[in-house]
């Protein structure tokens, strides 16, 4: 069975700064190219930042670039979001993806910057 289990999230100041971890389970991890999506309330789901299989390629979002860093370890079936600078406007659920082919979701993890 296919899982991805974000953790990580929580209530952080301006300014601050949290790390997101995704565990995957169920499948070869590093086939896949794993993502980091958002969704803020009343807003579209929307893609962060994209790391590939092996890692040595990632893509931000232009809104996050210089402040958020995807990585993996491949041998802990993880990929992480460092998050840095803290926004109010990065208030969302972050959702870890997979995608080799088929596409698999994790359930979010909420991260709510506010003072």
């Amino acid at each position: 069975q296919i899982q991805l289990v974000e953790s990580g999230g929580g209530l952080v100041q301006p300014g601050g700064s949290l790390r997101l971890s995704c565990l995957a389970s169920g499948y070869t991890f590093s086939r896949y190219v794993m993502s980091w999506y958002r969704q803020a309330p009343g807003k579209e789901r929307e893609l962060v930042a994209r790391i590939s299989n092996a890692g040595g390629s990632t893509n931000e979002a232009d809104s996050v670039k210089g402040r958020f860093t995807i990585s993996r370890d491949n041998a802990k079936n993880t990929v992480y979001l460092q998050m840095n600078s803290l926004k109010p406007e990065n208030t969302a659920v972050y959702y870890c993806n997979a995608r080799y082919g088929m596409e698999f979701w994790g359930k979010g993890t909420l991260v709510t910057v506010s003072s």
